[in-house]
């Protein structure tokens, strides 16, 4: 399973056209991804009802620890999102010391699990911040997440393979394991070779250009140099590619 980040109904089109199966639908990918839109989930699920689609549920940028006002904000977004289409929910909610807050986490799941057995609770790279990992993936499965993405506590995924190896041995029997951050088409194959995970999450990134993004004395630029005017995107050709990999790697292992 390749799983494409997405930050918008384009890229969710790039994607669906690309071929994949299975989104993450953000908004502000710049901030690592928080809730999308309503109105974005309805047009992508009416465009392409058999494109699986995990919206995140992430008030704001930063950490993951919440306070009372952010959680009723992420519980009443859970249950907008599920009641609109969402085929599950990726959401990850931590005490200040790095432990699991049990009871934020249980009720996010229960919303999702409630709208059907089948709708599936992932817990995103919020558990590439917790204190243990191997303690946090054994409460994760006790309380019945379905999926956790992860890079294996590095910053990118290709770096944390040792960590993601272990992971997979551990728990891939009882859990999914999906490995995200960094990964694209020249590394895909490789990181599942050496790991044994069977899901990959990528951005699969592409740039567009907006002319107005710099004015004489402002500038709204995301990234600096060269594509100063210009806005990340998913690109259908590097989801057409990335697939075929990983299609080629299964057909070579079979």
């Amino acid at each position: 399973m390749v799983e494409i980040c997405c930050g918008s109904y384009y890229d969710a089109k790039q994607a669906a056209l690309g071929g994949a199966e299975r989104i993450e639908l953000n908004s502000a990918l710049q901030l690592g991804g928080l809730t999308p839109t309503t109105a974005t989930l309805k047009l992508v699920k009416r465009e392409y009802p058999d494109l699986k689609v995990i919206a995140m549920v992430r008030p704001r940028g930063a950490g993951f620890c919440y306070s009372e006002e952010d959680f009723q904000e992420m519980e009443a977004q859970c249950r907008e999102l599920m009641a609109n289409g969402a085929d599950g929910i990726a959401f990850g909610c931590l005490k200040p010391d790095g432990t699991l807050d049990v009871e934020q986490n249980q009720k996010l799941i229960e919303i999702v699990k409630g709208f059907g057995q089948e709708k599936e609770a992932v817990f995103h790279r919020a558990f590439d911040c917790a204190a243990n990992p191997f303690e946090t993936m054994e409460r994760l499965i006790e309380l019945g997440v379905d999926r956790v993405l992860t890079s294996g506590l590095k910053p990118k995924a290709v770096d944390g393979m040792e960590m993601l190896c272990k992971l997979q041995t551990a728990y891939g029997d009882r859990i999914q394991i999906l490995a995200g951050s960094g990964v694209n088409v020249t590394n895909a194959s490789q990181l599942m070779d050496d790991t044994g995970i069977s899901q990959v999450h990528s951005s699969c990134k592409d740039w567009l250009q907006d002319d107005t993004t710099v004015g004489d004395a402002v500038s709204f630029s995301m990234v600096s140099g060269e594509k100063e005017s210009c806005y990340d995107v998913v690109s259908r050709q590097l989801v057409e590619e990335l697939l075929k990999r990983v299609e080629a790697r299964e057909a070579e292992t079979c």
